[in-house]
């Protein structure tokens, strides 16, 4: 059984004292690649480290998060720019629209976000999306450019089936990852009526860690319990789930 985490944050300090045990942790279940987001300047000397450690097996994307937008947007936007245009990378992401926590940048979110997107169109890079608490703008965001023929996936998708559809007729992927466990998240009852070939699997590894280890730090090991969970609301085999998700995955990101 191949596994593929396509979204798992490995090199934050959460994982600085182990970091090779989690790696082998989670290829010992038969996890082969951990794709990285980014978040900002402050992380990509990390990130990059991470790669060269592990080549082929830790691999990185550039963009900017939208809980990242702040005043110095427009620096930060460049930074990954550069980065853009200095090296290849898989996928610009993690990038969207988030107004949980404050929407004092909302305006500036959109702008970052737009941006990022058109970079995607751009270079012919797939976008992994971050949404919390809009995810209709998110949306309404995405679809002139998916018409264009954006791709991508939302990541840490948690919304209503209709949003699910949505996204799909947009040719998006839906990224399941330890949300799916929670009793009363509501995410298992959605994805019963999608299609197992629009998912794939992520961890967002340290966050939102799966049941049984709920609370605790996750890790991309973890995604054990989110395929045996999806393998039993569409009632198939984890290795037919792991299977699909997994061919969906090298077919977003090209490898």
């Amino acid at each position: 059984m191949i596994l593929i985490d396509t979204h798992c944050h490995l090199y934050l300090n959460e994982f600085k004292s182990d970091i090779e045990q989690v790696i082998q942790s989670a290829q010992n279940l038969g996890v082969s690649k951990f794709y990285l987001p980014a978040i900002d300047s402050g992380i990509i000397d990390d990130m990059l480290l991470l790669e060269a450690r592990f080549p082929g097996i830790c691999i990185p994307m550039m963009g900017l998060h939208p809980c990242s937008v702040k005043d110095n947007y427009h620096q930060e936007l460049h930074i990954a720019r550069e980065w853009l245009n200095k090296r290849d990378f898989v996928a610009i992401g993690e990038i969207g629209l988030d107004f949980y926590w404050d929407i004092s940048f909302s305006a500036q979110q959109y702008e970052a976000f737009e941006i990022q997107m058109q970079w995607a169109l751009d270079k012919q890079l797939p976008i992994v999306i971050h949404t919390r608490n809009a995810m209709k703008e998110t949306i309404e965001t995405v679809l002139p450019f998916a018409q264009k023929g954006l791709r991508g996936i939302f990541h840490c998708f948690s919304g209503n089936e209709a949003e699910a559809k949505q996204i799909i007729d947009m040719n998006f992927y839906l990224g399941i990852g330890g949300v799916v466990t929670y009793k009363n998240a509501g995410l298992a009852e959605v994805i019963a009526h999608i299609d197992t070939k629009y998912l794939v699997l992520e961890t967002d590894a340290p966050y939102l860690t799966p049941v049984p280890f709920r609370g605790k730090r996750n890790e991309s090991s973890y995604l054990k319990f989110i395929v045996e969970k999806i393998a039993t609301v569409k009632n198939i085999s984890v290795e037919e789930v792991a299977s699909i998700t997994t061919a969906n995955a090298e077919k977003i990101f090209g490898c």
